[in-house]
């Protein structure tokens, strides 16, 4: 009881003193109506209590899934974690260790989705664009209460090009080319760049051959047709 009523303190919107990301309440990144829910689940209050940095990676080891509300506004683990990370507020170095580490995707999803909410922007592309070279499956939850296959690099890009995912309002990002413009941040290359060039070698090349072989048949036609013209002259 005494950690629910902590939790409901850290939701108030009056007299708040602790740290502050954005210039708010760290809780406050997450809407209030989802707030409320997450604060009134029975998740949140059996499976949140009295967790800290290293007990959170268990419970988030256990998700098979990630996304926002579903069913009747019924929030996911997902977002009971995020809240729980806001809580929390864990050194960037160990937010970092959780994105980066391989053995358990959706610690990587969770983390990805903190760094969103609480990193400032250049920061968000720096940490996260990495990410889009990770094809590791995972699911989501739909709204409906089914299931979506999806992949964490189209996570990743929901989060960095888009204002709401996982049923939470995100900060809007200024656009990557207006960053590069202000020499923030360096342009990006494609993790498929190396790739892609490959392609467009080999149709280049198809190409020339492809042409070399009309060139070829034209003329042995030529030169048929211009033998046959020889023919009916002698005659």
């Amino acid at each position: 009881m005494a950690h629910h009523v902590d939790a409901k303190r850290m939701l108030d919107e009056r007299g708040y003193e602790g740290q502050t990301i954005h210039n708010q309440n760290p809780a406050h990144l997450l809407e209030k109506a989802v707030r409320d829910r997450i604060t009134d689940s029975y998740y949140w209050k059996e499976q949140c209590f009295a967790i800290n940095e290293a007990t959170l990676c268990d419970r988030a080891v256990e998700m098979s899934y990630l996304g926002g509300t579903y069913g009747q506004q019924k929030p996911t683990a997902f977002l009971c974690l995020t809240l729980k990370l806001l809580q929390l507020l864990p050194d960037r170095a160990v937010v970092l260790e959780y994105l980066h580490q391989e053995d358990f995707k959706y610690l990587s999803a969770l983390a990805a989705f903190y760094v969103r909410l609480t990193f400032e922007a250049v920061d968000v592309y720096r940490t996260l664009e990495p990410l889009l070279g990770d094809y590791r499956k995972i699911r989501r939850r739909t709204r409906e209460g089914g299931y979506l296959l999806t992949y964490l690099d189209q996570f990743v890009d929901d989060l960095l090009t888009k204002d709401r995912v996982c049923g939470t309002s995100l900060r809007k990002l200024p656009q990557r080319t207006l960053l590069e413009d202000l020499g923030q941040l360096e342009e990006r290359v494609s993790p498929l760049g190396e790739e892609i060039e490959e392609i467009d070698r080999e149709s280049e090349d198809g190409e020339r051959s492809a042409t070399r072989g009309s060139s070829e048949v034209e003329e042995v036609y030529a030169v048929r047709n211009g033998n046959g013209a020889g023919h009916d002259e002698s005659d």
